[in-house]
């Protein structure tokens, strides 16, 4: 009864001025096609019922998309040979037992449309286990917003590794928000290490939100002295990354481990604010950042001179101790300069 009140509704309206529609029910046929024939619709949110295949879709002026879906993706095909360069924003919501390759067949359909060029914002939702082909995605180079989830109940599929981390950094440098997968588990098979996180940040500067499966086991090692940047001839710092959400889940993290940690965090993601967990210790984590930067800037106010003689830690932004002259390493340490000796002219006190 509601998906054909819906769908008469629909089909007697007045398609011409139409600019927003949002459902909820399944529509019928006849309102299926009416809905991907509007000259003027900016915004639309449909269900897709069972094997329901959209007609061949005719949406110039579209730039937001919501799909649920709860049946397999061949209704994708309603896409193709048409041209969406206006689609900014993609959501889809299944709960299909196999989800099988739904990415690679986006990407199919979306490429001729020429979707890749206007594409900001990329979300895929689902509470069943799945594990996507993220290579799909590194078309899509505009992409602000990549927010994958789905679940780790069972056994985490999660796949996300450096390599993948690495690849997407390089390609979507201006990612704001990363999240791939429920949060953090401690039961993942594969994870990034300190090379993905900071091959990221050296990337993405403007990522604020991340949400992703790490090693943290990675994050203990203290740092070591890197090498020069192949082809730089420098280890001057780059711009630092303006992480400030890192969401860790119930990834375990032993007490021993938080000063360290902690520095770590501090040198690839230097603005952090607010850490999000269910599992202990992170709360140091944070406050352990938050006190480095209260000492710094205290310091830094007490004693503006250093000692003659001393060596400068360099500081891009408190509390960063240092940036990784090569980002491609998993290796990183403060960069260190020896501090000229001070005019006889000056006169300073250290306590």
């Amino acid at each position: 009864m509601i998906t054909a009140a819906v769908s008469a509704m629909l089909v007697s309206s007045n398609r011409n001025t139409l600019r927003n529609l949002q459902v909820d029910c399944p529509l019928t046929e006849e309102a299926r096609q009416a809905v991907c024939n509007l000259p003027n619709l900016c915004g639309l949110e449909l269900v897709i019922e069972k094997d329901s295949l959209l007609p061949t879709v005719v949406l110039p002026n579209l730039t937001k998309l919501d799909i649920k879906y709860n049946h397999d993706h061949s209704w994708l095909q309603g896409f193709h040979g048409v041209t969406l360069r206006k689609l900014a924003w993609v959501k889809f919501h299944t709960e299909c037992k196999s989800i099988g390759d739904f990415l690679e067949a986006f990407e199919r359909v979306a490429l001729p449309a020429s979707i890749q060029d206007a594409l900001s914002e990329f979300r895929f939702y689902t509470s069943r286990a799945w594990i996507p082909n993220y290579s799909s995605l590194l078309s899509f180079t505009q992409l602000t917003h990549l927010d994958i989830e789905f679940s780790c109940d069972g056994g985490c599929p999660s796949r996300v590794d450096d390599n993948v981390i690495m690849d997407l950094a390089r390609t979507m440098q201006k990612l704001e928000t990363l999240r791939l997968g429920d949060p953090p588990c401690h039961n993942f098979p594969t994870g990034v290490t300190t090379k993905g996180l900071m091959v990221l940040g050296h990337h993405c500067l403007g990522l604020h939100t991340l949400c992703i499966h790490f090693k943290v086991d990675s994050l203990c090692v203290p740092p070591a002295n890197p090498g020069v940047a192949p082809g730089t001839g420098s280890t001057a710092p780059q711009r630092d990354c303006g992480l400030l959400y890192l969401e860790v889940g119930d990834i375990p993290l032993p007490e021993e481990s938080v000063s360290t940690v902690a520095l770590t965090l501090a040198h690839i993601f230097p603005h952090i604010e607010d850490i999000t967990s269910v599992g202990e210790n992170w709360d140091k984590v944070l406050d352990a950042i938050c006190n480095s930067r209260e000492i710094i800037n205290h310091s830094s106010e007490e004693h503006p001179f250093p000692p003659p003689g001393a060596t400068l830690v360099t500081l891009p932004q408190k509390p960063y101790l240092g940036t990784p002259s090569d980002p491609e390493s998993s290796n990183f340490a403060p960069t260190v300069a020896p501090l000229p000796a001070l005019p006889d002219s000056h006169t300073c006190s250290f306590v």
